[in-house]
């Protein structure tokens, strides 16, 4: 071999090991940048996020801010690959007693959770999944403090699965591979074990009778298609298959059951009768259709649209005159609890009452018209359509929705809103996590990855939290990787 020609080979030996080299160095360091970049884990396990924010500690009857640690435990590290799914486990249920709710070792809980809905729209899973990743939406919500999920659902979803009939589930099978091969049924079920890993505990809210991202907007419970007991045949039937699983701790029975008076029989109303439209004889009918099945969750009552002015006139609701009404968001009429309150018998133990409010951007209420305050909103609004019940400890109040754009004029009402909840700790669902809510806007972006840090950081104060730890409802399972299980909060 000529001296030459071995030059040559030395030189591209070396070119070739160099850039092998480079090669490994690149892999390595892709296999670690998930990780650094989304959580910024620094040696002492300090998160950024963690650095970044406060979280509030809430008292009865004032509003105190506590600094969140500088070193915040982290008891895991974010991969966002599928965690392992601990056993269903049934000693999580909890009860209402005055206007508080509590666990089954008599401890006070506080659910302060969001809704991401999808199930009740046609996407048959939830909406975002055509940008995002499912596990990793799943583990953030629970790492930024949330401890329960309200799942908007149809009633005709779930009664397609009672019959073996799995509509497809729309999501990016490139970012979602896991999902391919399952069906919504089996999707849904993937859903409750990455929650239950996580320490999240689930809402489910009968949101529509039909399947349609606008089915909310049909008045009642049923429709041409979907009938009464076909709405009472769903609840019964999910209540049936995960009465062993407390991972679903509550049942929100109908969302925002409305109607105006010009629309008679179509209109919910809220009085004595057995009437078809009675939302109120038709909410104890739902709760006993859950409560048959499972007797341990809690069910959720809303309010409806109008209600009465005089009872002794018009207490059939049969007046058309809008005068002889008070109204309120749909859903958010309870004054009705007043006059008849549910009654649920031996399972009154589980009766929450849980009302929706919105500020001047989904709609100009008249209590919004001019200066208002939070005075003048408990005066005008709060007070008479909900809040009494909690005053006279008739029942817990959840808010099961309330929300909107960090914007004039949403963020006053907002601000009062947050005010309300943080002073008497009241439970709540935040709207929402979804970044198609267009009269809302999301905690998260358009990608349903990238997170609002502005409306987060808002919302936080709200959420239960103690020592820079946020609190979970789950007696075993910590609450992401900046929270801790129930048992461990009261030990």
């Amino acid at each position: 071999m000529s001296k030459k020609l071995l030059i040559v080979i030395i030189v591209q030996l070396f070119v070739i090991l160099f850039f092998l080299g480079i090669l490994v160095g690149k892999k390595m360091n892709n296999q670690n940048s998930r990780k650094s970049d989304t959580e910024n884990i620094v040696a002492d396990g300090t998160s950024e996020e963690e650095k970044r924010s406060e979280i509030v500690e809430d008292t009865e009857d004032t509003e105190q801010s506590v600094q969140t640690e500088e070193n915040v435990t982290v008891d895991r590290d974010v991969d966002y690959g599928a965690m392992d799914v601990p056993e269903p486990t049934t000693d999580d249920w909890l009860y209402a007693k005055g206007n508080k709710i509590f666990d089954k070792d008599g401890n006070e809980v506080w659910l302060t959770g969001v809704n991401w809905f999808g199930y009740n729209t046609g996407t048959n899973t939830f909406d975002g999944l055509w940008a995002s990743d499912l596990n990793q939406s799943i583990q953030e919500i629970a790492n930024h403090g949330f401890n329960i999920i309200r799942i908007p659902i149809s009633a005709e979803l779930i009664l397609s699965w009672s019959k073996g009939e799995y509509p497809d589930a729309n999501f990016n099978q490139a970012t979602n591979d896991y999902l391919v091969g399952m069906d919504s049924l089996q999707i849904f079920e993937y859903v409750m074990g990455q929650c239950r890993a996580n320490g999240l505990k689930l809402i489910i809210d009968i949101h529509s009778a039909e399947t349609n991202a606008s089915g909310h907007t049909v008045n009642l419970w049923y429709t041409d298609r979907i009938s009464t007991n076909d709405y009472l045949a769903s609840l019964s039937w999910m209540a049936d298959r995960y009465k062993d699983d407390d991972t679903i701790l509550v049942y929100d029975l109908k969302n925002e059951p409305h109607g105006k008076p010009y629309e008679g029989t179509g209109a919910a109303k809220w009085d004595n009768s057995k009437d078809a439209n009675n939302w109120k004889y038709v909410a104890e009918q739902a709760a006993n259709a859950v409560l048959d099945k499972n007797p341990n969750v809690l069910v959720f009552v809303e309010g409806i649209e109008i209600y009465p002015t005089d009872i002794k006139k018009n207490g059939d609701f049969s007046s058309t005159d809008e005068k002889d009404y008070y109204f309120n968001w749909w859903g958010g009429n309870l004054r009705g609890v007043a006059d008849n309150p549910v009654n649920l018998g031996k399972h009154q133990d589980k009766l929450v009452y849980s009302p929706h409010d919105y500020g001047p951007t989904v709609y100009e209420q008249p209590w919004f018209q001019g200066d208002y305050n939070y005075d003048s909103l408990m005066a005008d609004c709060w007070e008479d359509n909900w809040f009494y019940i909690y005053e006279k400890e008739l029942a817990p109040l959840h808010i099961g929705e309330w929300g909107g754009f960090m914007t004039e004029p949403n963020i006053t009402w907002m601000t009062y809103m947050r005010q309300l909840i943080k002073k008497y700790r009241l439970h709540h669902t935040f709207w929402c996590f979804n970044a198609n809510s267009g009269d809302t806007g999301g905690l998260v972006l358009d990608d349903f990855t990238t997170w609002d840090e502005e409306k987060y950081s808002f919302v936080k104060e709200v959420l239960w939290s103690d020592n820079g730890k946020f609190i979970g409802l789950d007696h075993e399972i910590p609450l992401g990787i900046n929270g801790v299980s129930l048992g461990d909060y009261y030990k």
